[in-house]
C-alpha cells in the first residue's frame, strides 16, 4: 500500500512513466525480450511500473519487435530512433510522439525487472519539493565488494539530500582509515538508475552537450550537475537486479527461485 505522501503526491501531478529498451544492447542483444520465468524481461518492468502512482506508463524502443511484444501484452509501446545516445533522449522523444501535457516524466529502466512500485513513488514523491529539477535513487552500500565495483556508482549528497557528485570510484577517500573499515567509519551510497524530470527540464537536458565530468567518468547525470542542475535524490532500502549481461539473466532466475516463483 502506497504511503499517503506517495498518493498525495499523485493527486497533485500528472507523471508519464517511460520505459526505455533497446533491442541492440552491445553487451546482451535482444534482452527486453528475454525470458525471466515466464515473463519478459520488458513485461515486467511494465507490470511493475504499472503498479506505481503513475498517470500513464508507455515503452520506447527502437525495434518493431518489442513494439509487437509490448502490444500483445496489452501494453502500449512508442517506436522511437534507433540513434539515441541515452534513455534521457529517448525519454523525449516518446514525450513528443504522445502529445500529452505531463507534469513529471520518470526514466524506467528497461533492465530492472524487480523494481518495486514504491521506489517508483519515492521518486515521485520528490516533486513535492519546488525545488526538485530532478530527482532519483539511493541504496546505502552494504558489502566491501559492491563499495569498490566501478559498475555501481556512489554518490554523496548534500544536507537537503540533494546529489553532490557521483563516481564509479568509491566517495568520499576516507584518510586514515584502513580501505577494510570504511564500512564502518562512513555510510556510503550507491546510485539506483531511476530518474524523474520536471517535463521543461527534461526537454532542457537533451539541449545539453556532453561535459568533461561525464566523458572522465561515463555518467550522464554528471553533464546535468556540471551545468547547475539540481538532483534531488530518495533512499531506498530494496535491492535492485539490473540485467546487463547473460550471467545477470541466470542470477534473476536464481533469485526468482529463491522466492518460489
Amino acid at each position: 500500500m502506497p504511503s499517503l505522501l506517495y498518493q498525495f503526491a499523485a493527486t497533485r501531478m500528472k507523471a508519464l512513466g517511460i520505459i526505455p529498451a533497446r533491442f541492440a544492447s552491445t553487451r546482451f542483444p535482444g534482452k527486453p525480450l528475454v525470458d525471466i520465468g515466464g515473463m519478459s524481461m520488458v513485461e515486467r518492468v511494465y507490470a511493475q511500473a504499472n503498479a506505481a502512482q503513475l498517470t500513464h506508463v508507455v515503452v520506447a524502443t527502437d525495434d518493431a519487435r518489442i513494439v509487437h511484444h509490448v502490444q500483445a501484452f496489452g501494453g502500449q509501446a512508442v517506436l522511437t530512433s534507433d540513434r539515441h545516445q541515452s534513455g534521457t533522449d529517448r525519454c523525449y522523444e516518446a514525450l513528443q510522439v504522445l502529445q500529452q501535457e505531463y507534469e513529471v516524466v520518470v526514466n524506467i529502466q528497461g533492465d530492472e525487472p524487480f523494481i518495486q512500485p514504491e521506489q517508483i513513488d519515492k521518486v515521485l514523491s520528490c516533486f513535492q519539493r519546488p525545488d526538485a529539477q530532478i530527482a532519483t535513487l539511493i541504496k546505502p552500500v552494504k558489502d566491501q565488494q559492491e563499495l569498490f565495483n566501478a559498475n555501481s556508482p556512489k554518490v554523496v549528497i548534500g544536507a537537503e539530500g540533494q546529489a553532490l557528485y557521483f563516481s564509479r570510484h568509491p566517495i568520499p577517500y576516507l584518510r586514515g582509515v584502513e580501505q577494510g573499515k570504511w564500512l564502518e567509519s562512513h555510510t556510503f551510497y550507491k546510485h539506483i538508475g531511476i530518474y524523474g524530470y520536471q517535463t521543461e527540464v527534461l526537454a532542457q537536458l537533451t539541449q545539453l552537450t556532453p561535459s568533461a565530468l561525464e566523458k572522465a567518468e561515463s555518467l550522464e547525470q554528471l553533464r546535468w550537475l556540471e551545468h547547475g542542475l539540481r538532483i534531488t535524490t530518495a533512499v531506498t532500502a530494496v535491492e535492485t537486479i539490473g540485467i546487463d549481461t547473460p550471467e545477470d539473466l541466470d542470477k534473476a532466475n536464481a533469485y526468482l527461485l529463491s522466492l518460489g516463483l
